[in-house]
């Protein structure tokens, strides 16, 4: 489990970046970090089904976490109940 001082900075961070995300109807939910330092997210929303995803995640919210938390080594997407149609086959 990651130092609290650094998972407060990284949702700080989030916090930071996540207005960019609402502005095209996306937003993302933090769900932990790694013992390699990777922070590992869930997309949702606009952000959960677009194509252009993994760029904005490694480009715009890995950038911007890295640079905020020089300690963290890379952002990854958790896909836990991210594909709506995911959800609806699971019912059956």
């Amino acid at each position: 489990m990651a130092d609290l001082d650094i998972v407060d900075r990284v949702k700080e961070a989030i916090d930071m970046f996540r207005p960019q995300l609402q502005a095209d109807g996306g937003d993302m939910e933090f769900v932990n970090i790694d013992e390699q330092n990777r922070v590992h997210l869930i997309l949702k929303g606009a952000c959960g089904s677009c194509p252009m995803a993994t760029m904005t995640l490694k480009m715009g919210v890995e950038q911007y976490i890295k640079d905020a938390v020089p300690e963290i080594t890379e952002v990854v997407q958790d896909n836990k109940n991210t594909d709506i149609s995911q959800d609806f086959y699971e019912g059956f």
